[in-house]
């Protein structure tokens, strides 16, 4: 991935990169599955830390924008 992460879509966009489409009909829901496997991405080395600290800052801006933390 190259660039920083400016919204949702390119968070989507770098999780499809590694074949992985997050869509649970519920859109909580698919906030925490993207940040579930971004942490199972990172502990398995595959994202560098900027990516993946900017990545967890987008789901849990998301999720405050939702209204629940």
């Amino acid at each position: 991935m190259r660039g920083p992460l400016r919204n949702m879509v390119d968070l989507r966009n770098l999780l499809r990169q590694y074949g992985l489409m997050v869509y649970t009909g519920d859109r909580m829901g698919d906030l925490d599955l993207m940040e579930s496997e971004l942490d199972d991405l990172h502990r398995a080395g595959l994202l560098e830390r900027e990516i993946f600290l900017q990545a967890k800052m987008l789901i849990h801006s998301e999720k405050r924008r939702m209204g629940n933390n």
